[in-house]
C-alpha cells in the first residue's frame, strides 16, 4: 500500500486542527457553522465562530483541506481520510525514529516488543525485501 497523495505538505496538528479534522471526516463536508454548532454541542465548550474560521484556513494551507463554494457558503471538505492520515503520520514518526541512526537505541527499543510485535516486525522486514527486489530487477537468487 503506498502513501496517499495528495499529502499534506504540514503533518503537525493542534488539538482543535485534529477536532475539526475528525468533525470533518465525520461529516465529510461542512460549513463554519454546522462544524461550530458541532464543537459547542458541547455546554462546557465556549469557541468563537472567527476561530473556526481560522483553524480552517490553516488546515487548508497545511494541504489537509480544500472549500469549495456552494451558493453563498463555503464546504470544507478533507482531501485525506482518517485511515491516510494515520498512515501517513505513522510514516513521519517512524523516519524520525529511523533519523535517530543510532543502533543501539533501535535495539533497546526492539528489546521491548512483545512476540506478536516481533512478527508484525518480521512481515514488515519481508514486504520491504520483497519491494527492494522488485525495484531491483526482480532477480531470483
Amino acid at each position: 500500500m503506498a502513501l496517499p497523495e495528495p499529502r499534506p505538505r504540514q503533518l503537525s496538528l493542534g488539538p482543535l486542527e485534529r477536532e475539526i479534522l475528525e468533525i470533518l471526516w465525520q461529516l465529510e463536508s461542512a460549513t463554519v457553522k454546522e462544524i461550530h454548532d458541532r464543537i459547542l454541542a458541547d455546554p462546557n465548550r465556549e469557541l468563537a465562530y472567527a476561530s473556526v474560521t481560522t483553524v480552517l484556513n490553516r488546515l487548508t494551507n497545511k494541504g489537509w483541506l480544500a472549500c469549495d463554494r456552494q451558493g453563498r457558503a463555503f464546504h470544507w471538505r478533507p482531501l485525506v481520510s482518517r485511515e491516510e492520515a494515520h498512515m501517513l503520520q505513522a510514516h513521519e514518526h517512524l523516519h524520525r525514529f529511523l533519523a535517530v541512526s543510532n543502533p543501539d537505541v533501535v535495539a533497546a527499543f526492539a528489546d521491548d516488543l512483545d512476540v506478536a510485535s516481533l512478527e508484525q516486525l518480521d512481515a514488515i522486514t519481508q514486504r520491504l525485501k520483497d519491494a527492494r527486489q522488485k525495484r531491483e530487477g526482480g532477480s531470483c537468487t
